[in-house]
């Protein structure tokens, strides 16, 4: 055969087999065609209806009545999705949250509400499985199938093969389908097949929050290039982070920055939050808090609104349960008891949704008592109340970091009280900031938070002491660590003690006694003390943690030049011969939250100027860093401050307690007894200055 007819046949055998393979590759044959009467009917009656839909086309699901509070959640997740907006959910566990916005995404992409969602989890492997909940609804889905033919059908000839979607055809062209763990795209279909919008090339990514989220694109067949309209933030946060108020605020900065700034210039984005508060302030607290984040539509939902007023019949009611449990059985003898009594046991009682109870039950009332039960008070107001119980130690309450950032006096920032009577102030010294805080006093330990801040300022609402953007090192360019510590430390110091502070009515005053951290670099504390111009005011400072186990500091058997007071003492470096201030840190840290606890307008209270619950949140968080536990040993008890597992920065609560004592050692009291008389100096007001000028 000559060599031209050779080659001719080798290309028509080749455009044989590529037309073969073709028509093998095309699905256009076998597609089932636009829906039609009840079908068409459906479809359209959902458009603009997301409860429908869900019931609709998810009724095993959704196969129980919807409560008043779901109804009010897929209401504002509609309107969410449709005009654009942000919702964040919070409902009991088990309450079907994710469930609904799952099936919500599915909503807005097969109607075209929305052409990018964006599935943001706590981790990258949450965001997959939540991925694979809607694929698998596109793909064994019947009433979707029949209903959205053109966005279901070549789903389903890929046989859950992501290798098919290269090359599948539909009438000779790519459908351009993409089935991966971390993206899913909509077939690219003709308009001709679309019984509504053609929602061709519609996309799904994944993340985690901490991951790469930022400068996602998607390009459509036409060169439209979209950007996420869509953001399901499906609990953003996990138990090691909600323990966290540095991770919590470091979430909540990347959902506020990277997240909501994920659409386009002119795309108003839409953000769904489904979430469990598992912490006081961690991140699904804080985005619920209405007067922090007013931008966010939040809805914080409870198993029950009101517990049964029977309190005794439950009691018995506990007692049968667990005696059955014990012997192995399922708590029958307490259900006996519960339906026979179930009228006076119900009494009081408000539950949100009356259908959810397991099928060995008889009310939703019964149903929420027996988890109580089954997971405990704390767990119990968590998960399924959304209502944290405050983290308690005896007497001892922790405030939340959103209450302690509110709890503000109407003062301006460095304006004191008109009463003030003794201002202190106290520098926590660190290799790359000095945290400190300048507080006013009036001798029955009333205090107001004057000031505080690190050293240098920083740029950042929220910032630690690890990812500091501006350092003592970049401040003094040239020095060495040691340096730029003694630097820093004289020139803060030469700032707090060289102002004059100016009272509501006028009088200035000055820092009376500034204490400085010595447990880091003590020589050079020490050395800033002795020769600062502020020398007489500034004093070193020593906190030491005395446990149970140990002779309390007021039993202290005061030495010859020593001044012992109250959980504090004054004596000398003997190295250093240079006077320093031992003091109880466990007592003190423990005294600043009694002082929080207090309400404004009371005597003891601790408040803060007047200034945003976002800005004092940092402050807030420091404060709520560590935990008490109390202890015992040598036939006493007390309570000991420990860091939390993933030791947030604390330096602030270092800063307040410091304060406090130096107060105490100015003659402040609880108890109105000065272990020494103190002089109180003549206060000078502005006309005495002059005249002395």
């Amino acid at each position: 055969m000559p060599r031209r007819e050779y080659q001719d046949k080798l290309d028509a055998d080749l455009k044989a087999v590529t037309a073969r393979r073709r028509s093998v590759r095309d699905i256009a044959d076998k597609f089932p065609g636009k829906p039609k009467g009840a079908a068409l009917k459906r479809r359209r009656s959902c458009r603009l209806r997301l409860g429908r839909f869900l019931k609709t086309y998810f009724p095993d699901a959704f196969n129980l009545p919807w409560s008043k509070d779901h109804r009010k959640v897929i209401k504002k997740t509609e309107a969410a999705i449709l005009k654009g907006g942000l919702f964040a959910d919070a409902m009991p566990r088990g309450g079907g949250k994710t469930t609904i916005i799952i099936r919500a995404s599915l909503w807005a992409l097969v109607y075209g509400h929305r052409r990018f969602v964006s599935i943001i989890s706590g981790t990258e492997e949450d965001a997959k499985d939540v991925l694979e909940a809607a694929k698998t609804e596109l793909q064994y889905n019947e009433r979707l199938y029949e209903d959205f033919p053109e966005v279901c059908y070549p789903i389903r000839c890929l046989e859950n093969n992501a290798r098919r979607c290269i090359g599948q055809l539909f009438e000779g062209k790519e459908t351009r389908i993409a089935w991966r763990t971390t993206r899913l795209t909509l077939p690219t279909m003709p308009d001709h097949v679309c019984a509504g919008r053609n929602v061709s090339g519609s996309t799904v990514t994944v993340a985690g929050i901490t991951g790469a989220i930022r400068g996602q694109t998607h390009t459509l067949v036409s060169g439209e290039v979209i950007r996420p309209e869509l953001v399901l933030l499906d609990d953003p946060q996990t138990r090691e982070s909600a323990s966290s108020p540095t991770q919590s605020a470091y979430r909540a900065e990347i959902v506020a920055g990277d997240v909501l700034g994920m659409g386009g210039p002119n795309q108003q984005i839409a953000a769904l939050l489904p979430c469990t508060v598992i912490r006081e302030g961690d991140l699904a607290d804080t985005i619920l808090n209405q007067e922090l984040h007013p931008e966010w539509q939040g809805e914080r939902t409870k198993l029950v609104y009101k517990f049964p007023t029977n309190e005794k019949m439950w009691g018995q009611y506990t007692e049968l349960r667990q005696a059955s449990l014990r012997k192995g059985g399922q708590g029958e003898e307490a259900t006996k008891f519960y339906r026979k009594h179930r009228r006076a046991m119900d009494a009081g009682a408000q539950v949100a949704w009356p259908q959810r109870h397991y099928p060995d039950e008889l009310s939703a009332i019964q149903h929420a008592m027996n988890l109580r039960l089954r997971h405990g008070e704390a767990a119990f107001f968590a998960e399924y109340q959304n209502e944290p119980m405050p983290t308690t130690v005896e007497d001892v309450t922790l405030m939340k970091a959103v209450d302690i950032a509110g709890k503000t006096n109407q003062l301006k920032r460095g304006l004191l009280p008109a009463n003030t009577e003794v201002l202190t102030a106290f520098i926590d010294t660190h290799d790359n900031l000095l945290y400190w805080g300048v507080v006013a006093w009036t001798l029955d330990f009333t205090g107001a938070v004057v000031d505080y801040g690190a050293f240098p300022g920083q740029s950042q609402v929220y910032f630690t002491l690890r990812k500091a953007s501006r350092t003592l090192g970049r401040v003094y360019p040239g020095a060495g660590r040691e340096a730029a510590i003694r630097a820093g430390l004289l020139e803060l110091t030469d700032k707090i003690m060289s102002r004059e502070w100016q009272t509501e009515t006028g009088t200035l005053m000055k820092v009376d006694l500034c204490m400085i951290d010595a447990g880091y670099e003590p020589d050079i504390v020490y050395e800033v003390c002795r020769r600062s111009p502020h020398a007489g005011r500034l004093m070193p400072s020593l906190g030491a943690p005395i446990t149970a186990s140990q002779k309390p500091m007021v039993e202290y058997d005061r030495k010859p030049g020593e001044r012992l007071g109250w959980y504090w003492l004054m004596t000398m470096a003997k190295r250093r011969r240079q006077r320093y201030i031992r003091f109880d840190a466990n007592h003190w840290k423990t005294f600043v939250h009694d002082r929080l606890a207090v309400a404004v307008g009371d005597k003891g209270c601790l408040s803060l100027f007047e200034a945003s619950a976002e800005k004092h949140r940092w402050l807030g968080e420091h404060l709520r860093a560590e935990y008490p536990v109390r202890t015992s040993g040598y036939g006493r008890d007390l309570i000991e401050w420990k860091e939390r597992p993933s030791k947030p920065d604390n330096h602030e609560l270092d800063v307040l307690a410091g304060a406090c004592v130096a107060a105490s050692i100015r003659g402040a009291s609880l108890f109105q007894v000065d272990d020494e008389p103190v002089r109180r100096r003549k206060r000078y007001t502005q006309a005495d200055l002059r005249r002395v000028s």
